[in-house]
């Protein structure tokens, strides 16, 4: 099995309301799976959804992280 890949989009220009693990653990420079240990742990800087048994994060919530403005 592959991974999914995709296009990532500038920060600044993301119109969604919460991001896969992939995509927001490469807007916060981060592996994936220490996004996953977060949510286990429920300590990490930013706070995961979960969305039908998989992980959302914030998108707002990673723009306040990241500096960038809305």
């Amino acid at each position: 099995m592959t991974a999914k890949t995709f296009q990532p989009v500038p920060l600044a220009q993301e119109t969604r309301a919460a991001l896969p693990t992939p995509e927001a653990a490469f807007h916060l420079n981060r592996a994936p799976q220490t996004l996953r240990l977060w949510s286990m742990r429920n300590d990490g800087p930013v706070k995961c959804l979960r969305v039908g048994g998989r992980l959302a994060w914030p998108v707002a919530d990673i723009k306040r992280l990241m500096g960038v403005s809305a």
